[in-house]
């Protein structure tokens, strides 16, 4: 059997993945074995749609997230242990499956895991970057500013889903209006033209015939179209879930057009903002750029990093290393790293790149969110006049036959 876990290095790495044996102990077993601290191990083919049915009924939507990290950021600047800060979010959180993880969380730290390790057991509730970014705090003991940091980060996400949302509403009705119409359309006004024209032997136009052919075929294999459309759906869900298909989709990400800058800033400015906290710490700037890696949420850049961090150890200047890449990295960044070598300011110079990043990862949201509704507009406008187009040129052929 296949079984899917969740387990620790040594070194305190996050490692996900699936191990195959007879039964469950076997499969513990091996992960022992490989010196891995197992975290969750659970059937990959029994599990997989009920944990995906359960995790959508018991979800925690963003903002109880981040009013849960706002609050635990305020009590460990205020120097509240760990334990009692969690208990006491515990008593105020309304939440339900938020409230039960904290429960969860704080049992496990009194038992001895640290608090990544925690979290880490609820990859459904916090992000890989999330849990990272705390590991990496864990280090160099500024658990209080990772923690704020991400609850900035959580306020920011959800103010920019708001806006994407408020400006997709009005443009996703109007789609799915077009669509309806395309339907009765396709699927009951052409049908009682055909005759007609074909009565008449007057040559259809193009967009009218196409429409007929796809309404034709949709009505004979709508149901093998939905069977198909639903294994194509699962097997690329399932393929996106797995390692390669990962580095495959953030691929795709970063060099899409336009989205693609978004992802790269993006992912600059987590990346920035870990190693500056990472730096500040204390960490050797080769294994800040290890840890770093897993906080960027990206498997791409993650190689990136690893790359970056082996060209330090083998004796280069950090500037020359990202300098190497400028897909990845743009030349402001070794440049702004390059000033932080030389004035011994390195934890300065990342804070102020991930800054930089950050607004302009928010001012380019802004502007796509601006250029969403006039361009789907447009297209829309184009959808109608095609679909006039085919069922007004026949007609009018029609007519002046007579």
């Amino acid at each position: 059997m296949k079984y899917r876990y969740s387990a620790r290095t040594k070194v305190g790495d996050l490692q996900v993945g699936f191990v195959e044996a007879v039964n469950r102990d076997a499969a513990a077993n091996i992960l022992i074995s490989h010196d891995l601290f197992v975290l969750s191990l659970e059937s990959a083919e029994a599990s997989r749609w009920f944990g995906w049915i359960l995790g959508f009924f018991r979800r925690v939507k963003k903002i109880d997230l981040m009013i849960f990290t706002r609050q635990f950021a305020t009590m460990l600047e205020a120097k509240i242990p760990l334990g009692d800060s969690l208990k006491s979010l515990y008593a105020q959180t309304k939440n339900v499956a938020l409230k039960e993880t904290i429960f969860e969380i704080s049992s496990d730290i009194d038992a001895g895991l640290s608090l990544s390790q925690s979290l880490s057991r609820h990859a459904n509730i916090f992000s890989e970057f999330y849990i990272n970014l705390v590991q990496a705090s864990e280090v160099t003991g500024r658990i209080e500013e990772a923690v704020g940091f991400l609850a900035d980060y959580l306020d920011k996400e959800i103010s920019l889903l708001g806006r994407v949302r408020s400006a997709l509403i009005y443009p996703v009705f109007v789609i799915g209006l077009f669509i309806v119409v395309v339907g009765v359309m396709v699927g009951t006004v052409f049908p009682q033209l055909l005759p007609i024209f074909e009565e008449s032997a007057a040559e259809l136009p193009l967009i009218t015939s196409l429409l007929l052919n796809s309404g034709n075929f949709i009505a004979d294999w709508w149901l093998a179209i939905l069977v198909i459309l639903a294994i194509l759906i699962t097997v690329l869900v399932d393929y996106f879930r797995t390692e390669e298909g990962r580095i495959i989709q953030d691929q795709l990400l970063i060099n899409t057009p336009v989205v693609g800058g978004l992802f790269r800033k993006m992912y600059v400015a987590r990346f920035a903002e870990a190693v500056s906290v990472l730096i500040k710490g204390g960490i050797p700037i080769a294994q800040a750029m290890e840890i770093s890696s897993h906080t960027v949420g990206s498997f791409v850049y993650r190689e990136a990093l690893h790359e970056v961090a082996e060209a330090i150890r083998g004796g280069e200047l950090l500037s020359q290393a990202l300098s190497r890449d400028t897909n990845y990295f743009p030349p402001i960044v070794s440049q702004m790293v390059a000033v932080g070598e030389r004035t011994g300011k390195l934890d300065e110079m990342f804070g102020r790149v991930a800054k930089f990043y950050t607004r302009e990862v928010d001012a380019t949201v802004g502007n796509l969110v601006e250029l969403v509704q006039p361009t789907l507009m447009v297209v829309i406008g184009l959808g109608v006049g095609l679909l006039f187009a085919a069922v007004l040129l026949p007609i009018y052929n029609l007519a002046a036959t007579f």
